[in-house]
């Protein structure tokens, strides 16, 4: 903008022009995001967003906030920010479909050390590419430049998003019983959960990140551990649409299955899962043989090749794997039922 520069902010370790130049940069990205019910492009001091209720009768928002954690630190040490985005977006919607919500809008924020224009529009431009895979638009976000609290290099990404669903078809649990088939849709490694625990078995700090490990069928630690979070929202939504009854969803983030699937269920009712019907990756038995963890505890930190695990009626079950197999996921398995029990989760080795 013309005349705003401050030579004392810049002094103080604050370019005020570098937050001119990423905005022009990542502008196209944001475009990518642009669905119907955008107001307002990026730049003004609030995102507008005009949602539409037909069809509805009482439609309620639906909002959730997440970051990335400690899974930034790979990104740092990559110098690979593209996909980070991604992730970001992932952990917010993934968390709302839950419910049935189809996301509307996202925001982001970005906390960095030194602006550097190129690399917070490669940032932006996963969150546009989370967008664009879970159909919301990115419609505002942040960047604050924080000299002498940051490192230069770090960084971190936050956001929310909002979505909305029609009350009477509120997906929250109430509607599961005993004997629902739970379906598993696979995940893309770690996701974004657990990267404490990953970051001390590797010691990260020092490992080989890009030497191709046959442990992991040839590829490199980090190009494994950096792989974005699925985003589940379109094949939620292919059941939702295609009549299945999803009685409960659950995004397995931290906590594992231990605390995530239970949010799902009522009291009294608890959930049998069968680990070997799992499609098992191997950066699971990697970090379970260098970390030597129990099968509790990798089960209690991570998702183990399950991002999200849903509970149909068990006649639904089979239709249902074919309309999520049409949706793009083609490894979405049966891997146990409801139960009843004390309302916890049992994982079945028989």
């Amino acid at each position: 903008m013309e005349n705003s520069h401050s030579a004392a902010y810049a002094a103080a370790g604050v370019d005020i022009t570098a937050g001119y130049e990423g905005v022009r940069l990542m502008k196209p990205f944001v475009e990518r995001t642009k669905i119907p019910g955008v107001v307002s492009g990026i730049g003004g001091f609030g995102g507008l967003f005009a949602p539409d209720f037909s069809g509805m009768t009482e439609p309620v928002l639906v909002s959730g906030t997440d970051g990335v954690g400690t899974k930034l630190r790979l990104a740092q040490l990559l110098d690979k920010h593209d996909t980070i985005g991604i992730d970001c977006v992932a952990m917010c919607v993934n968390d709302i479909i839950c419910c049935g919500a189809r996301p509307l809008f996202f925001l982001d924020y970005i906390a960095i050390g030194k602006n550097e224009a190129e690399k917070v529009a490669s940032i932006v431009s996963g969150v546009a590419e989370g967008c664009v895979q879970s159909g919301c638009a990115l419609i505002g976000g942040e960047t604050a430049e924080h000299p002498g609290v940051m490192d230069p290099n770090d960084y971190d990404v936050a956001g929310f998003a909002v979505g909305m669903v029609d009350k009477p078809k509120i997906i929250d649990g109430s509607r599961v019983r005993e004997g629902d088939a739970l379906i598993g849709l696979t995940s893309s490694g770690i996701h974004s959960n657990g990267f404490s625990l990953v970051r001390k078995v590797f010691d990260i700090e020092r490992a080989d990140l890009k030497a191709p490990m046959d442990e992991l069928d040839g590829k490199s630690l980090g190009e494994v551990l950096l792989a974005p979070t699925k985003i589940y929202v379109k094949a939620v939504q292919a059941l939702l649409e295609g009549g299945i009854g999803l009685h409960g969803a659950s995004h397995i983030t931290g906590g594992g299955f231990f605390e995530n699937v239970p949010r799902m269920l009522p009291k009294g009712l608890g959930a049998r899962i069968v680990p070997s019907a799992i499609p098992r990756q191997p950066i699971f038995d990697l970090i379970q043989k260098r970390g030597e963890i129990t099968d509790h505890d990798m089960y209690n930190t991570f998702n183990m090749g399950l991002g999200m695990v849903l509970a149909v009626p068990p006649e639904q079950a089979e239709k249902a794997l074919e309309l999520l197999a049409a949706a793009g996921e083609p490894d979405a398995v049966c891997v146990g039922c409801v139960s009843k029990d004390s309302g916890g989760v049992t994982l079945d080795n028989a």
